[in-house]
């Protein structure tokens, strides 16, 4: 599902006559000179955490201060509502207005499950489906949380894999992809990896309705090493995955591909200069459905790309340290950094790894 992004207009109806007024000088003006608005986690000095929400130039609005450190923002195309996830292996998400910047609640997870930082709303908005481990059994969960009575959870259904990543909605919302990074990871071990040698990494549709399997894709031998992590959706609903490669740093397998529905994986024939400048690490995908472009981002090997999507031709490429969030800004993207850049804009802060461009 595609909707356009909020303008300025539509944001402040949204918010009130009186939200502006609330915020600080620099925010207030921030938000009369945009024309979109983003969302992305950041770490600030002194170990504190929060989401911000930015216009494009990277100007800050507001701020959103989060327990611990956060990974991905989901929104609702039916209201107001975002949803900042813990960075795996986190046990928060905290749901905040995204009109208002204030937070609405914080969800924990059960005592023996863990958050794996993604999420996605239902098509109606009335269910919040989040990546879970069930870690004592190495198994991915979706969590299933009712929005109307409070986000409170009301069940679950397995991933078929392990190592759940990102989740995405697919086909009008009949289908969830899902990407199982296959790595084994306990709390206890924070996030070491324990089965590097039989990694089980792998792709996989299900209903949205009650999670019965549809596909699994799992990645072949020579590969199961590619870790499937971040995903997004182009313009004819092929799903776009990028991979982090966890076998021997002299091997440089093709780190992003796509599929859809009834068809085999395939993977985008990179440039060799352009796979190796990825360090074998995907870090962000995302899609510019009107301009037919995948972009991703690198920030172990300080880089990020861009793709036709029919094509597979690069179209751009920039080197950059610690780039890795992504969102769609016409004509092409805007990126952030581990090193506080946003767009064109420097703060103080290290964004993290991704930014959400609310619609």
């Amino acid at each position: 599902m595609f909707s356009a992004p909020i303008d300025r207009r539509s944001f402040l109806k949204a918010a009130g006559i009186g939200f502006a007024a609330t915020l600080a000088p620099r925010g207030a003006e921030a938000l009369a000179r945009t024309d979109a608005i983003f969302a992305a986690a950041y770490m600030a000095k002194g170990d504190t955490y929060g989401v911000a929400l930015l216009t494009e130039a990277g100007a800050e609005i507001s701020r959103i201060p989060l327990p611990d450190r956060g990974h991905d923002v989901t929104h609702d195309t039916n209201s107001t509502h975002a949803v900042a996830f813990a960075r795996r292996p986190g046990t928060f998400a905290l749901v905040f207005d995204t009109a208002t910047g204030k937070p609405v609640k914080l969800i924990e997870s059960a005592e023996d499950r863990h958050f794996f930082g993604h999420g996605v709303f239902s098509p109606d908005g009335k269910l919040l489906y989040v990546a879970e481990n069930d870690f004592d059994n190495y198994a991915g969960m979706i969590g299933l949380y009712d929005v109307r009575s409070g986000y409170s959870k009301i069940g679950e259904f397995p991933a078929h894999g392990m190592d759940t990543h990102d989740i995405q909605l697919m086909e009008g919302g009949r289908y969830l992809a899902i990407a199982n990074g296959g790595i084994k990871q306990h709390p206890d071990m924070g996030r070491a990896k324990l089965n590097i040698d039989n990694m089980e990494p792998s792709l996989v549709i299900v209903e949205l309705s009650d999670g019965r399997l549809v596909e699994k894709h799992a990645m072949p031998d020579d590969i199961r090493q590619l870790s499937t992590r971040h995903m997004d959706l182009d313009a004819k609903g092929r799903i776009w995955f990028g991979c982090q490669f966890e076998g021997a740093r002299n091997r440089h397998p093709q780190l992003l591909g796509s599929f859809r529905r009834g068809e085999d994986v395939r993977f985008l024939a990179m440039p060799e200069p352009v796979l190796v400048g990825f360090d074998n690490y995907v870090g962000s995908v995302t899609v510019n459905r009107d301009a037919g472009l995948v972009a991703v981002s690198s920030p172990k090997g300080g880089q990020w790309a861009a793709f036709d999507v029919e094509s597979g031709k690069l179209a751009y490429q920039e080197k950059i340290a610690g780039v890795c969030g992504l969102a769609v800004e016409q004509p092409s993207f805007v990126r952030s950094t581990e090193t506080g850049e946003f767009g064109a804009a420097k703060s103080s802060v290290a964004w993290d790894n991704h930014i959400t461009r609310l619609t």
